[in-house]
């Protein structure tokens, strides 16, 4: 989710900005309407009192024909026309008014007027796209077509919110289409950091996320040239030490003092498996890819750790189901168990460790006292507890490189007068 954090923020903003037009432009489409209605409704007061005029004198028909005619109406007579519109008709609006109509009429004492209310309801219909207008009063009813009016259309304002609707899709569009090369970006660089120093980020764009990629181009050759120039020097330093370390160690066989003549044995011999650690991190730190990994069965990768360790058999207890298949990277992960079997051995008080699987993990298990600093300390590059010991401290820091390119790492524990080393998952990354 926090992946495509941007992408989503843009979608939503996108997102409450359609919705948004959409409401207004519904809210000004049913207004609109709404007062459109209310205009053309005014009609029915020219429409009354032409009618009403031909209440007064019902037989000049004739005459109320030509007074509507000129405001361009038309009464509709037919009854089963009248009922047909009547029945299908869309009500658009429909009220009910009292008016005051004055009557003169004629007694013993003369002429007088008098006042009379009526009720009087009108109605404003839709039917096949024509507007008419029913009137209801005491005296009789009328249908009445309007030639001139029509029903409101929505077709103007659709058009704007369709225009409007496009405007703001489209210009997101372009804004998604302007983020499309940091996805690609973004590949690149999990692709350089998985160890393909050949991947390139130039570009020829000159907006900012072109600037960006040309900076991390000029970051990456540079950072090529770095470790191929520290690799360079490595392998160099490490072959020229290993010329002198051989010489010394023939010079020191032909030693005729025994003492002197172990003595320096030994120190060459620390030399030269200081040099081989030294290598063996480099290439820890050099794995670029997983091309080198495949699985293979655990017990196999225990047993070249003991041939590799030069231990006897009955020293390592091996508590491991055949079937267990890890992937890995065989001469490293090898290296990581016989340093592990080298130090429980070394660090045990009787010289013996138990190797198991427990929890989908590698367990180490010997007996002693436990280590007295945190396992951090002792992960260090050379650190170690007891000077007296054969140790360069590089053992652990191997292992935990190793670990590393394994996505596992090193955890300890303490349990019934045993240190328990594990190769344990590494917690997921957020």
């Amino acid at each position: 989710m926090k992946q495509h954090a941007v992408l989503l923020t843009i979608l939503f903003a996108l997102l409450v900005s359609l919705v948004s037009v959409s409401v207004v432009f519904w809210k000004f489409y049913k207004l609109n309407k709404e007062q459109y209605i209310d205009h053309i409704f005014t009609e029915y007061a020219l429409i009354t009192q032409i009618y009403k005029e031909y209440e007064l004198n019902p037989s000049s028909l004739v005459t109320l024909n030509a007074n509507l005619a000129v405001y361009n109406l038309e009464p509709v007579y037919e009854k089963k026309t009248v009922q047909n519109i009547l029945k299908k008709a869309k009500v658009l609006k429909k009220e009910n008014f009292k008016t005051v109509d004055e009557s003169l009429f004629l007694k013993q004492g003369g002429i007088y007027k008098k006042k009379v209310v009526r009720d009087l309801e009108v109605s404003m219909l839709e039917y096949s796209s024509k507007i008419f207008f029913y009137i209801k009063t005491t005296m009789g009813n009328i249908l009445i077509k309007d030639d001139k009016l029509t029903p409101y259309k929505i077709w103007p304002i659709l058009y704007a919110y369709s225009t409007v609707f496009f405007i703001i899709s489209f210009s997101f569009f372009l804004i998604l289409q302007r983020f499309r090369p940091l996805i690609v970006l973004r590949r690149k660089i999990e692709k350089f950091g998985s160890g393909h120093m050949e991947v390139s980020f130039k570009t020829s764009r000159e907006d900012e996320i072109g600037l960006i990629a040309n900076a991390l181009e000029d970051a990456r050759t540079k950072i090529t040239k770095m470790l191929e120039a520290r690799t360079l020097f490595l392998r160099n330093i490490m072959h020229e030490l290993k010329t002198p370390i051989a010489k010394g160690r023939l010079a020191a066989a032909m030693l005729k003092d025994e003492k002197q003549k172990n003595r320096f044995e030994s120190i060459f011999i620390r030399l030269e498996t200081l040099v081989n650690e030294f290598a063996m991190i480099e290439e820890v730190n050099s794995v670029a890819n997983k091309q080198e990994f495949k699985e293979y069965r655990l017990v196999d990768i225990i047993d070249g750790a003991i041939d590799m360790a030069m231990v006897e058999q009955e020293k390592v207890h091996v508590k491991i189901p055949a079937n267990v298949k890890i992937e890995a990277n065989y001469r490293l992960y090898t290296t990581a168990i016989k340093n592990m079997i080298d130090n429980g051995i070394k660090y045990s008080t009787d010289g013996f460790v138990e190797i198991y699987y427990e929890n989908d993990e590698l367990c180490f298990a010997s007996k002693g006292e436990c280590i007295k600093y945190p396992l951090k300390y002792y992960i260090e590059p050379f650190t170690k507890e007891n000077p007296s010991k054969n140790s360069f401290g590089l053992g652990l820091y191997l292992v935990d490189s190793i670990l590393k390119a394994h996505h596992q790492v090193l955890a300890h524990e303490y349990k019934n007068g045993k240190n328990i080393f594990i190769f344990a998952h590494a917690p997921k990354e957020n």
